[in-house]
């Protein structure tokens, strides 16, 4: 099961989630809420909020290319989003770069988005990093990788949230047509 990945979107959340913070967090903490919040969207919803990939690390789960966007800064062709509203890393910590005018800077983000955003940082945003990677070695779909990484099938997410296999299938088609389409939208 795979879904289409929106950098605008993923950035929006982060800054959200940034400006819940006065504006900075360690990476390691906003990557963990992030993953949290999609993992939340996709049980409640069917659909994560940023469509990253998800994948067990040594420190947890994390979204893939929210940790590289972080990691190694900008892309050389495209998709630069992430740093219009988001610092590279300075001692373990990300900065909003945006003053955020309200919710015009959040677009790409629906109400709904931002309530799970909201609730999921108030549940765990005020947790220390390794608290939080302690956290998410408890949840069923983390699997240590042994210094590597596993990618995280959403299928087992759904799986373990109590959702039949006939849901899980009509996600997974969904979550097929909407990527089909968006990279229709893409090519033209």
């Amino acid at each position: 099961m795979r879904f289409e990945f929106r950098e605008r979107k993923a950035a929006q959340a982060a800054a959200l989630l940034l400006s819940l913070n006065h504006g900075h967090m360690n990476y390691m903490k906003l990557i963990k809420v992030m993953y949290l919040a999609d993992r939340r969207s996709l049980v409640e919803t069917g659909q994560p909020i940023t469509g990253d990939r998800m994948v067990s690390m040594s420190n947890g789960p994390v979204l893939s290319a929210v940790l590289d966007a972080i990691t190694y800064g900008r892309r050389p062709h495209g998709g630069n989003e992430w740093h219009d509203y988001i610092s590279k890393p300075e001692q373990h910590a990300v900065r909003l770069r945006k003053v955020s005018q309200g919710e015009a800077d959040y677009d790409e983000l629906s109400h709904f988005n931002i309530k799970i955003l909201r609730e999921v940082f108030a549940a765990f945003g005020k947790m220390d990093p390794w608290a939080l990677v302690r956290y998410t070695h408890t949840l069923p779909e983390w699997d240590d990788p042994q210094g590597s990484s596993h990618p995280i099938d959403p299928a087992k997410i759904l799986r373990e949230s109590g959702k039949s296999d006939a849901e899980i299938e009509h996600i997974a088609r969904r979550a097929e047509a909407s990527a089909f389409f968006q990279s229709l939208r893409n090519v033209v």
